[in-house]
């Protein structure tokens, strides 16, 4: 369906896929690859960044750690690392590497821990400077050290793209950067290191997947490729997400998440995202517990509603795998919106803003959040509507507000 859409068709665009990827059950094992070619460097000291838990219980870093010990090879763990890091953690972590003087950064965990690892990769380069500076676009970095991603979700993608995403607690900001040198070396996807997660983490991720693909695919610099990937990323989350949820142990299941995760990040780093991170980013910087994948869900009804107009054929074909049938045209807007929220229902997310304790008061502020956030006006502005304040306001309201 990809070659059907003339506005993507018909435009010159950069294509761009770096970085080597190990993918597949087992897959944590080709570590050893990575450990002896960066040896070959002259690479022997690393900073791991990581959260709380997951690094072990998924048997990750049992097979990591000893490759490491067998190598000769030394590091210091950073295990600090929580949902929606802070660029506190990121500046304790970078003050570790640099004391230990550490030559790469391998990121263990989902888009937090490995957006932290991307983030202290930079600022090893830098010594002095603060990752709230880095984030708030204060100085402009040139370079990082080489970062190697383990993956253990399946849902950001940041193992395949040059994007972080840090927040700032005082100011209630939650940015995002790009840049070439922040794309992972390495990265492992190994779909049985996954397995361990949870029902909600299960279905977050997979969202958040979902939202990168309808986002990229609708973005003004959507690209025939992105919305090649797009399309079979929500064909591969419909199928596989559900049987994900009946039993976390299949493999099957996890691994077609797991591409899907890829695709999705493939996707959204060759055409940006727009209204849905753009809005999400405010809420879980306000609401630092709130996982990312939630409020995408409650968010993406209404952005659909709103870029319906616009997209409205490109989404129908997009939707078929959960939603065939929808009229593409602008009066359906509103069944396409009742169709998203259907399926994500389903999938046991909630339908409002006012579920994840937010109040009708609050909106003026995320409002405020979204427009001023640094890097988030740049998502804006790939909305295929205008992303005015308006705009923004009345997705939050409509949110809010849930319609039958």
């Amino acid at each position: 369906m990809w070659d059907k859409f003339a506005s993507v068709a018909n435009q010159v665009r950069t294509i761009t896929l770096k970085g080597k990827i190990f993918f597949g059950p087992g897959a944590v094992g080709s570590f050893e690859t990575v450990a002896k070619d960066l040896k070959e460097e002259g690479i022997t000291d690393y900073l791991v960044v990581t959260g709380r838990g997951a690094y072990r219980r998924s048997g990750a870093w049992d097979v990591m750690e000893s490759i490491l010990k067998s190598m000769g090879l030394k590091y210091t763990l950073y295990s600090g690392v929580t949902p929606n890091p802070t660029a506190g953690q990121v500046d304790t972590a970078v003050a570790m590497g640099l004391s230990a003087g550490a030559q790469a950064v391998i990121g263990i965990g989902g888009g937090s821990a490995i957006d932290a690892a991307k983030s202290a990769a930079i600022l090893m380069k830098f010594p002095g400077r603060k990752c709230a500076e880095l984030f708030e676009y204060s100085f402009i970095p040139d370079r990082a050290l080489p970062v190697v991603a383990v993956n253990l979700t399946h849902g950001t993608g940041t193992e395949c793209n040059r994007f972080a995403v840090v927040s700032i607690p005082e100011k209630n900001y939650k940015p995002a950067i790009a840049y070439d040198f922040i794309y992972p070396r390495y990265a492992i996807d190994d779909p049985a290191l996954m397995t361990g997660l949870t029902l909600a983490q299960t279905r977050y991720v997979s969202i958040d997947a979902m939202n990168h693909a309808i986002e990229a695919a609708t973005s003004s610099s959507a690209n025939l490729l992105s919305v090649m990937l797009a399309s079979e990323t929500l064909r591969l989350v419909t199928a596989y997400l559900p049987r994900a949820e009946k039993d976390p142990d299949d493999l099957t299941a996890r691994t077609c998440l797991a591409f899907a995760s890829l695709l999705a990040g493939w996707a959204f780093d060759n055409s940006l995202l727009h209204y849905t991170h753009a809005l999400e980013h405010p809420l879980s910087a306000v609401k630092p517990d709130l996982a990312h994948g939630l409020g995408l869900a409650v968010l993406l009804p209404a952005v659909v509603e709103n870029i319906w107009p616009e997209s409205g054929p490109l989404l129908a074909q997009l939707f078929q795998p959960f939603a065939p049938g929808l009229d593409g045209s602008p009066k359906g807007a509103a069944k396409a919106a009742r169709a998203v929220r259907k399926f994500l229902c389903a999938h046991g997310m909630p339908e409002s803003l006012a579920e994840l304790g937010f109040t009708p008061g609050d909106i003026p502020l995320l409002t405020e959040l979204a427009v001023n956030t640094p890097s988030l006006g740049g998502l804006l502005e790939q909305a295929p509507t205008f992303a005015d304040r308006v705009a923004v306001n009345a997705i939050y309201l409509n949110s809010m507000n849930v319609n039958p």
